[in-house]
């Protein structure tokens, strides 16, 4: 039986800023979920701002070192997604003020 929590996947990327905005994946809802199996391999699903981000790949790498520094996890795998589509409104309240409607 695995001990790592959907929850404690999320504290661990939300170490991950977006350079581009200097807020992290979580707060800007970019983390849609963490499947965590019962070998505590765990599977994020998640998506970026832009299809065309630069920074995809550093992105995809820090959030897969991330989910890796939680202790006893087994396998992890990053799947980014375009649907549903990102849009300001999934990003948390203190995010939309500060980006005020980009």
């Amino acid at each position: 039986m695995c001990s790592i929590t959907k929850e404690a996947v999320f504290d661990a990327i939300s170490t991950v800023i977006d350079p581009e905005v200097g807020f992290n994946l979580v707060e800007m809802g970019l983390i849609y979920d963490a499947i965590i199996d019962e070998n505590c391999n765990v599977h994020v699903v998640m998506t970026l701002s832009t299809q065309g981000c630069p920074l995809h790949q550093m992105i995809t790498t820090w959030v897969k070192e991330a989910v890796e520094r939680i202790e006893d996890v087994g396998e992890v795998e990053v799947e980014v997604v375009w649907e549903p589509a990102w849009n300001i409104s999934m990003a948390d309240d203190n995010v939309k003020q500060a980006l005020g409607g980009m």
